[in-house]
């Protein structure tokens, strides 16, 4: 196990694919609109753009569709066909997600988000998914200049604790965002979701197949 010896104060949690299941449906509708316009994307060219932020997104998918403006135009269309889709209600939680944050919330781990969505949305995802009486600094992708694979959304959050990234423990389910946390100092939980974990990457992680296993876990992890 990589974090052998090392204690945490904190955890920083990724949301989507992580806490919310929410790549799956996100994925499809890139799927469904980019074949109604013509310039179909495959799972592969959509897995492509997991853990990274609109921006750096927009440009891998800017050359699969033929254009920037293309690209923008139907990030809008995914996002009112999932909206619509989901009548305003939010994604489901990820399989022991809710039991983990209850843990860490009753031991007393102050905990963070580092999401490579936009902010606004990253609140909105976790108010409609109840999650957000259980962080205190909360930051989306938009917050950064670097995105993930960077350390700098992590450094970000750390700071926002009052911490350094080394005290905190990452909780990640895309390699890129592991190799952020990675960078900046984090111990790294990574709980694949719609990607299998890069080679590369995955032996410096704890890996995990389930949030559901995290709790039992967390008093090895975390300072009483």
């Amino acid at each position: 196990m990589p974090h052998t010896g090392r204690r945490f104060t904190a955890a920083i949690f990724d949301m989507d694919g992580l806490l919310l299941d929410s790549e799956r449906p996100i994925r499809d509708a890139w799927l469904r609109q980019s074949a109604a316009v013509g310039t179909p994307l495959s799972e592969a060219d959509y897995l492509l753009t997991v853990g990274i932020k609109r921006r750096d997104s927009l440009r891998v998918l800017a050359d699969k569709l033929g254009s920037h403006a293309q690209a923008e135009a139907m990030y809008d269309e995914v996002d009112r066909e999932v909206e619509a889709q989901f009548q305003g209600q939010g994604f489901a939680l990820r399989p022991g997600a809710l039991a983990l944050l209850q843990s860490l919330q009753a031991r007393g781990v102050p905990c963070a988000v580092a999401s490579s969505t936009r902010h606004t949305e990253v609140l909105r995802r976790l108010g409609l998914a109840g999650l957000l009486s259980f962080f205190g600094p909360i930051h989306g992708g938009d917050q950064v200049t670097r995105g993930k694979p960077h350390p700098d959304l992590f450094e970000l959050a750390a700071r926002s604790l009052g911490l350094a990234p080394e005290q905190t423990l990452v909780f990640e389910d895309s390699s890129y965002g592991a190799q952020g946390a990675l960078a900046a100092g984090a111990g790294v939980v990574l709980v694949p979701d719609l990607k299998a974990p890069d080679p590369a990457i995955a032996p410096r992680c704890l890996v995990l197949n389930s949030l559901e296993a995290a709790p039992r876990l967390a008093e090895q992890w975390f300072a009483a």
